[in-house]
């Protein structure tokens, strides 16, 4: 035991002898400006945020200069024992500007090496004014960050190791989600598995889409439709709709089907907050039916029914606390302003769509779009890409999630599609989790899980064992005790209530043909 004892002690002083000469390591236009063996226990990042119950592991810091403009921040952390062989790179929500050591410290404490990027600036994750006069940092937010961090991630990784990584997996969602397709799209090389969630992957569309609901909205107090209404609209919804997957549960199991005589919410006397003036009626047309241009054309689809008044909803994404207070107004307006025409006076109110959105595709739909559905690269290497989405997502309309699967099917064929790519809506879930319905499974993980009800665990048992998920078992917790579960199911088939049984018993529901 005594022998033992002193190899153990002898390994991690070695171990922490490799970690700090990481620091001279050599890579193409990258400095290193940290590397330190950190010990167990808890740990205070960069930016003051507390992490306990962290196990030993090497922290490398670095910049990375790709262009003269260029100054991508990122960290790797390494296990300094008990490392699974794997790589898990970690995205960003909003417009970055920070790294996610929270997200790390998952990743390590499940064995994984990781890394994250500011994708080179550092700001709140609203705005964007970093990227006024600056079209090198807006490629390094769009797509050339999160690569440089996981080539440069890799290699540090090796050199620690000694040998490279069995696997490497990607998963994030939202923003984080636009890059996991962008990896997938321009760098098939960096990831075997990416889960891509509520992908904001037609930035462009999703801006325009929110400016254009600024303008209708924000603009006047004629279409503004205050927090206060919300209960009413949604109690609507699901009078009309909770029951079209057979159950009764508060949750609408396949929005897209749902139907609602808008009229019937105007108000008959007086306006009060269970009815809508007629201003907020056509408002609400907009906000279920998305944006067009002048000719018809779909630029963004409309937000579906069933989760408006929810925390997480369209509360704080689109009506705001009051008119130009919504996050979609703030993240649409900062993009326009910054990364379009770089003129921080430009005025929404004389937005549009048709002139705007083609300024917004020339300008930053090469740099910021992950829309390419030839995904050829990554298939032929034996990449697998999981998309999830929740269906009332008031950030994203969940439609885009499927309008992308389905152009990858129409690009590469379905049957083709079938052997490296799922999509997985999620009835009743907010943006990336929350939400009425059965939110959780496993997202924003690491695969240390089932793969039964654990998607980054269903991705990675895909990769390595071959195994393509058709159901994952999402829950909903309160009070620290499942709610509810139900099976998500690999689109396009929904879950039907078989009849019988607790409608919160996943095992009383089916996935099955649309519409059946």
């Amino acid at each position: 035991m005594k022998q033992l004892f002193l190899m153990l002690a002898t390994a991690a002083v070695v171990h922490a002898a490799d970690c700090e000469a990481l620091k001279n390591l050599t890579l193409k236009a990258v400095t290193i400006t940290a590397a330190e063996a950190v010990p167990a226990g808890p740990f205070t990042p960069p930016d003051k945020s507390k992490i306990g119950n962290m196990p030993p592991f090497c922290r490398v810091a670095a910049t990375s200069k790709p262009s003269a403009d260029s100054d991508i921040q990122f960290e790797v952390w390494m296990p300094a024992e008990g490392w699974n062989g794997k790589f898990q790179g970690v995205g960003n929500g909003g417009y970055a500007g920070s790294i996610s050591y929270g997200a790390m410290a998952t990743a390590v404490r499940a064995g994984y090496a990781t890394a994250s990027t500011d994708t080179g600036h550092k700001a709140a994750g609203g705005g964007a004014g970093w990227a006024l006069g600056h079209p090198e940092k807006t490629a390094d937010f769009g797509h050339r960050a999160i690569h440089e961090m996981t080539v440069h991630g890799k290699a540090l990784l090796a050199a620690y190791y000694g040998s490279p990584a069995k696997r490497a997996y990607f998963s994030s969602c939202s923003n984080g989600g636009r890059q996991a397709l962008m990896e997938a799209q321009r760098y098939p090389a960096d990831y075997d598995g990416i889960v891509a969630g509520a992908p904001a992957n037609y930035w462009t569309r999703l801006m325009v889409n929110g400016v254009n609901l600024s303008r209708e909205t924000a603009a006047s107090e004629s279409g503004y439709i205050p927090a206060a209404k919300l209960p009413a609209i949604q109690a609507a919804a699901l009078a009309a709709c909770d029951a079209g997957d057979g159950a009764r549960d508060g949750v609408i199991g396949d929005p897209e089907r749902c139907r609602l005589d808008l009229s019937r919410l105007q108000c008959k006397g007086a306006e009060n907050d269970e009815c809508l003036t007629p201003g907020q009626v056509k408002e609400l047309q907009v906000l279920y039916g998305g944006t067009k241009t002048s000719k018809g054309k779909v630029v963004s689809p409309g937000y579906t029914m069933g989760g408006e008044a929810e925390s997480g909803g369209w509360g704080p994404w689109i009506t705001g606390a009051a008119r130009e207070k919504s996050l979609m107004f703030m993240f649409g307006t900062e993009f326009f302003k910054n990364m379009v025409y770089s003129d921080k006076a430009w005025d929404y109110r004389k937005f549009d769509v048709d002139r705007d959105w083609k300024a917004a595709e020339a300008k930053a739909g090469p740099l910021v779009n992950a829309d390419n559905p030839n995904l050829k690269a990554f298939h032929a290497r034996g990449g697998k890409l999981i998309l999830y989405h929740g269906w009332s997502d008031a950030a994203i309309p969940g439609q885009m999630a499927i309008t992308y699967f389905e152009s990858v099917q129409k690009k590469m064929g379905a049957k083709k599609t079938s052997e490296f790519v799922r999509l997985f809506m999620v009835p009743g879930m907010q943006h990336c989790g929350a939400g009425s319905g059965a939110n959780s499974f496993g997202q924003g993980g690491t695969g240390k899980g089932d793969p039964k009800n654990n998607v980054a665990a269903a991705l990675e048992h895909w990769v390595e064992q071959g195994v393509a998920p058709e159901e994952i078992i999402a829950m909903r917790t309160a009070g620290g005790k499942v709610e509810k579960t139900r099976p998500l199911c690999a689109h396009p088939k929904v879950a039907k209530y078989k009849g019988a049984g607790d409608v919160n018993d996943a095992a009383n529901w089916a996935c099955t043909a649309p519409g059946k």
